[in-house]
C-alpha cells in the first residue's frame, strides 16, 4: 500500500490555466490524481500533449455548452473503469460529474452548480444537491471507499468565510445549503481538510474584485471528501493558495490506499 497524492482543482478554463503556468506547476507538485473542475472546453480544445508528456492519463467530461462548465481527471495510474457523467441528464449535460476506478478505492471529480446568477440556478443547484445525496449513497453501496473531489460552491460553516454576516443570503452560503451539507456529512462522508485543520483563514475562493485574494478575504468552496472507510488512511490535507491558475486555489490530500 502506497500514498496517493490527490489533488482537486478548478482551474477556471483550463486553456487559460495552461497559458499562466499550469503545467509547470503540475510538474512540480507531481500528484498521482487531479481532479478538475471548470475545464471550460472540449477535449479536442486543450492541447493534451502536455499533459501525456508528464504521464498521466487524462479523462474529460465536458458540458455540451461550449466554454462551460466540464471536469476532467488526469491519473498517473490507469484505471479499471472510468464512468463519464451521473446517469441523470439535467445533469449529465453540463458535464458536473467523472469517476476513476482503482482497485481499493474510487476518485470523483465533481463541479456542483452555482446559484450565484439568480433563483432559478439557485433551484436547480438545490434539486442537483438532493439528487447528489442519493446519487452518492448509491455509489457508495456499489464502492464504498469514495474520494469525493471538487468545487461544492458551499461554505459549510461560518468558519469557511471570511464574513460570514454579511454573506448570510448569499448563494454558497444560504442556510439551506448549509443544511444539506450537515446532512451530507451526518450520511458519513468526512471534510478531509478539517479534520487536521480546525484553524480559520483557510480559503479555496476569492472574488476577483476588491483585491480579495491579497486581502485573504475568501471562501472555502473546494473540498475533498471521505467515506467513513478512508478517514485512517488520511496522512495529510494541505489548501495550496501559492498556486494562482485561477480564482480558485486547489487542495492536496495524501492517502494510504
Amino acid at each position: 500500500m502506497s500514498t496517493k497524492k490527490i489533488i482537486t482543482y478548478n482551474v477556471n478554463g483550463i486553456r487559460a490555466a495552461l497559458n499562466k503556468g499550469f503545467a509547470q506547476w503540475l510538474q512540480e507538485e507531481n500528484p498521482d490524481v487531479v481532479c478538475i473542475q471548470e475545464t471550460k472546453a472540449f477535449k479536442e480544445q486543450v492541447d493534451t500533449a502536455i499533459f501525456d508528456h508528464l504521464g498521466y492519463k487524462h479523462y474529460w467530461y465536458s458540458a455540451q455548452k461550449p466554454g462551460y462548465s466540464g471536469v476532467a481527471i488526469l491519473s498517473k495510474e490507469e484505471p479499471i473503469h472510468v464512468e463519464y457523467g451521473c446517469g441523470d441528464e439535467r445533469f449529465d449535460r453540463e458535464g458536473r460529474v467523472i469517476r476513476v476506478d482503482y482497485p481499493t478505492y474510487s476518485v470523483l471529480s465533481i463541479y456542483h452548480p452555482s446559484g450565484s446568477s439568480g433563483d432559478e440556478r439557485q433551484a436547480f443547484k438545490m434539486e442537483w444537491l438532493d439528487f447528489f445525496l442519493n446519487y452518492a449513497n448509491e455509489l457508495r453501496a456499489k464502492l464504498p471507499a469514495l474520494v469525493l473531489c471538487g468545487d461544492y460552491n458551499i461554505c459549510h460553516k461560518a468558519i469557511d468565510i471570511h464574513d460570514p454576516v454579511s454573506n448570510k443570503d448569499s448563494s454558497g452560503f444560504l442556510p439551506e445549503e448549509r443544511e444539506w451539507f450537515d446532512k451530507f456529512v451526518a450520511e458519513g462522508y468526512h471534510d478531509s481538510f478539517r479534520m487536521l485543520h480546525p484553524e480559520p483563514d483557510n480559503y479555496t475562493w476569492w472574488s476577483y474584485r476588491a483585491n480579495s485574494r491579497a486581502r485573504n478575504k475568501g471562501w472555502r468552496i473546494d473540498y475533498i471528501m471521505l467515506t467513513d472507510n478512508l478517514t485512517s488512511s488520511l496522512e495529510g490535507a494541505t489548501i495550496l493558495p501559492e498556486a494562482k491558475h485561477s480564482d480558485h486555489c486547489p487542495m492536496s490530500i495524501d492517502l494510504k490506499a
